[in-house]
């Protein structure tokens, strides 16, 4: 059993991209699908579907590659806030990923956005990861 599913999540993100599976699937929860609806939303993720089972259901994930050069939309996932050591951050603070160009997931009160959204909404939270 892990103690920690958001490094879960994206470790399971991180080496499906690296071995170049198209879609992958792990146990759901609802943080992971919002995560996932924020990475589809950025163009990240190209779909996601919930499958439910007699347990939590299981997420299955299409990642987005670039039709030309068979790449990954995904190059780095970083976790930032642990169970360890949380990380937050206030509006003024918000972090900027790859000078704009990544996403930071951020877990606010109003629930999981992308930085980019919590700027808009004048909002700040809990740092999960880093995605570029």
């Amino acid at each position: 059993m892990y103690s920690d599913p958001i490094a879960d999540y994206l470790t399971r993100i991180r080496n499906a991209v690296r071995a170049g599976h198209r879609v992958l699937e792990m146990p759901s929860s609802r943080l992971k699908e919002r995560m996932t609806e924020v990475l589809k939303d950025r163009g990240f993720v190209s779909n996601y579907k919930f499958i439910p089972d007699n347990k939590q259901g299981i997420l299955k994930i299409a990642l987005r590659r670039d039709p030309v050069t068979k790449k990954a939309a995904i190059v780095s996932l970083s976790r930032v806030s642990r169970p360890g050591l949380r990380k937050y951050v206030g509006l003024r603070d918000m972090p900027r990923v790859l000078n704009g160009l990544g996403i930071a997931i951020l877990s606010t009160s109003k629930g999981v956005m992308s930085n980019k959204e919590a700027l808009k909404r004048g909002l700040g939270g809990e740092v999960l990861c880093y995605v570029y």
